[in-house]
């Protein structure tokens, strides 16, 4: 059978859940890329974040992540440099004013994303008072990874890789500190170094994700499966492959339906892929926990 031929039936046998035209489509390819690479990263750095306690830093980047894109709207250059840009200075400003420091994490990180949000509410009452339009203010809240340009897949791999290589290259003194500070410190390990290090990585997660589903729910790839995948194993590196694989197939399902959804009646409106990511990352963090549920009552019923 031709590869053609093997390309036919596998289409006529989806046809009742893949409406037509889209494994032709270009802005299906490259959500599937981007989707894929910002899932891995963020898998990658999400399980220190949750291993470290410091979702609310990852929440708090996304957050300032807004005011990165709409800066770069002003100036007419593309939202994930403003992203990048922001979300970099402010881990740089938590570190320097006591993140590294348990007890003053979240005072450090409430105060500047206190200072960002006002930035990003001036930010965006100019966009849509001087541009008078909503859409880019949606696009950079919620994503809209379709709208991603092809020409931006270089430009994203390449921070993916610095990511990624910082959590390589940093993988055993970033675990022995996320787990115990103190006795990574006694063993010689430079603490703050690493802590700085890793909110560049953080930075970078954030920002991919952001161009996903929007910087308010980028914490949701970056938190979610990872915290699904330590309940179900504890080995950190066996964690990453799996919220790296559940990261990769809420983002693919979510632009399948997304895609989808146009077809739905009876608007004909395509439906926000960031719905359905965070739909079903939400879902795979409830049905992870069922187990230690239905073994609790299992206990409390023989008692």
């Amino acid at each position: 059978m031709s590869a053609l031929a093997g390309s036919q039936l596998l289409c006529g046998e989806l046809a009742p859940i893949i409406e037509p035209g889209f494994f032709s489509s270009v802005a299906v390819h490259v959500a599937v890329v981007i989707g894929a690479v910002a899932a891995i990263v963020a898998a990658a750095v999400g399980i220190f974040t949750v291993m470290r306690s410091q979702s609310f830093a990852g929440e708090a980047l996304g957050d300032i992540g807004t005011a990165g894109g709409s800066a770069a709207f002003l100036g007419g250059v593309s939202a994930l440099w403003g992203i990048v840009a922001f979300d970099i200075v402010a881990a740089a400003v938590m570190e320097l004013i006591g993140i590294q420091r348990p007890r003053g994490r979240d005072l450090a990180t409430g105060i500047v994303l206190g200072a960002f949000l006002g930035l990003a509410a001036l930010l965006l009452y100019l966009n849509t008072t001087f541009h008078n339009t909503t859409g880019a203010v949606n696009t950079i809240l919620f994503g809209s990874v379709f709208t991603v340009a092809r020409s931006q897949i270089p430009v994203i791999a390449a921070l993916s890789v610095v990511a990624l290589v910082i959590v390589a290259a940093l993988y055993r003194p970033l675990l022995l500190s996320s787990m115990s500070s103190e006795i990574a410190a006694a063993r010689g390990i430079p603490v703050r170094l690493i802590g700085a290090a890793y909110l560049l990585a953080m930075a970078l997660a954030v920002a991919l994700a952001s161009m996903t589903i929007g910087t308010i729910l980028s914490t949701a790839l970056l938190v979610g499966p990872a915290a699904t995948a330590l309940r179900l194993t504890k080995r950190p590196g066996v964690a990453i492959a799996v919220a790296a694989m559940l990261g990769v197939g809420a983002m693919w399902l979510g632009v399948l339906l997304a895609y989808d959804s146009f077809y739905w009646a009876p608007n004909s409106k395509t439906w926000p892929v960031s719905f359905f990511v965070v739909t079903l990352i939400f879902l795979a963090y409830l049905i992870s926990g069922l187990p230690a549920w239905l073994g609790a009552r299992s206990q409390t019923a023989r008692a």
